[in-house]
Formats: C-alpha cells, structure tokens, sequence
C-alpha cells in the first residue's frame, strides 16, 4: 500500500503504544511510511529495536510499562529529545484477557488500566506537547459496540476508550487539536493468527460470514486509516469514530440475510 499520499504526515512526530508487533507495527510503519518519525512504544525490547532498524531511521524504540506515568512521561520526553517535536498519539496498546461475567476484580481493574486509563493519561501527558494540527487516535473496536456473550471486558474498555474520545475531542479543540477512532472488526492479527491456526485462508473465510466484504481486514488497511485521521486531509473531523471493518457494523444479528433465506434454512 502507498502511504505517500497523506498530506501533512512528513517531518512530523508520533507516539505509538503496543506497536512493537501485530497492528501497532503496522501502523508505525504506515506512518514511516508516510514521512513520519515513529516512537516505538512496548515492553518487548527485542522486537522493539527490530522494528526501529527496519525503519532505518525514522524510528526510535523507548520501552515503556505504559501502567506507570513516569514511564509514560519519560517516552514523551525522549521523544522530543530526539526528534524535537510530538504531534501525534496513537492509543493503540490492549490486552485481551476476559472471561466475561466470571472475570474476577483483578481481570477487571489491570485490562481497564491497560485499554482505557493509560490512554486517558498518556493523553493528558501528551497534550501539552501537541500544537496546533496535533492529533490524538484511540484504537476503539467494534467489540465495543456490540453484544458478546463470555465477554465484558475487552468490549467494556473499548465502549469507554470511544466514549473518551469524545470527552477529550471537546476539551483539546481549543488549542487545535484534534480526537479521533478508528475503528477495526476482524483484522489479520496476532490473535486471529493463532485462533485460524495461522491460515490467512480460512480467517477469511470465517470472516466472511460477518464482513460483507468476504474477508478479514489487513493490518496496513488499519494503518491506511490512522493515517488519513492524522493528516490534514481529515483536519475538519474531530470526535468520531472511523469505522474500518469492511461492513461488520452495518449488519444486525441477521447478518444482513433476507428473513426468507434464513426461514428456509431454519425453520423446523
């Protein structure tokens, strides 16, 4: 994919959290890609300085416990230190342990702490740092606006991390800074690797049961869209979501299948 062409994006700076694998990375190398300096933020230091040398340059790697806010303050800090500016945040780091209703306190507070409230405060250290034209993107879901029985948490911190960015895309738009979603269904990721047995194929063809466009999404079409939002061809929108999920949000529980077909196929 060509990330060339996003007006804006080259010679600026972006913070991205989770992004040492899966669709961090992909993201940090759709905005390198662009012109981008990219702060590689994550725990996994060997993948971290990997992807850094990868993007020759353009990339720096600050390993960063992102449940700490003097970590968080000190990634902040080493990138302006290194590239003198910040201009973009992209909340991207998640952790999808959930057990649903039998998910105990423990579960409850660290994915909260993980998906919501180290993007709310990375958010608030970042955000003095960010001119005019900064932009903030949360990674929301649409795990968070759906229904899913045997899960609560994962979709209950992504429903909030949409809620946020609304919040926050009224308090920053004084000073010219813009908060936004993007928005994934299924996409080729760490986790769809593993539950397909690492066949691209039949991900695929499951996901096309649930995405009208008959396929799972690829992490550089997720980065095309964070892109987009960070660059000045978006500079008009502010508090919504970007929803990147080849059609899975436009269906309702029929999937988008005529009542005769399913009175066909079901009825006894």
């Amino acid at each position: 994919m060509d990330f060339s062409g996003f007006p804006g994006l080259a010679g600026k700076t972006a913070i991205v959290t989770g992004s040492t694998q899966g669709l961090g990375a992909d993201i940090a190398r759709g905005l390198a890609a662009a012109g981008t300096n990219v702060v590689l933020v994550g725990r996994n230091a060997q993948a971290g300085q990997a992807l850094a040398q990868e993007l020759d340059g353009r990339a720096l790697f600050c390993e960063t416990d992102i449940g700490q806010d003097s970590q968080i303050q000190r990634c902040i800090d080493a990138a302006l230190a290194r590239f003198g500016r910040l201009d973009i945040l992209v909340n991207n780091a998640c952790q999808y342990t959930d057990r649903g209703l039998a998910s105990s306190r423990e579960e409850w507070h660290s994915t909260l702490d993980t998906n919501l409230v180290s993007a709310a405060i990375f958010t608030q250290l970042a955000a003095p740092h960010l001119p005019q034209g900064g932009v903030v993107v949360n990674l929301g879901s649409t795990g968070g606006k759906f229904g899913a029985a045997g899960r609560a948490l994962y979709p209950a911190s992504k429903a909030a991390l949409l809620q946020i960015t609304k919040n926050f895309a009224v308090e920053l738009a004084p000073g010219g800074v813009r908060v936004l979603a993007v928005s994934p269904a299924w996409t080729w990721s760490p986790s769809v690797e593993q539950l397909s047995g690492g066949s691209r194929e039949a991900a695929d063809a499951v996901g096309a049961h649930f995405h009208p466009l008959g396929r799972v999404g690829s992490g550089s079409e997720i980065a095309a869209a964070v892109c987009f939002a960070c660059s000045d061809a978006a500079s008009w929108m502010t508090g919504v979501d970007i929803p990147v999920d080849g059609g899975f949000s436009i269906l309702g529980p029929d999937r988008g299948i005529s009542p005769r077909v399913w009175f066909k196929e079901l009825a006894p």
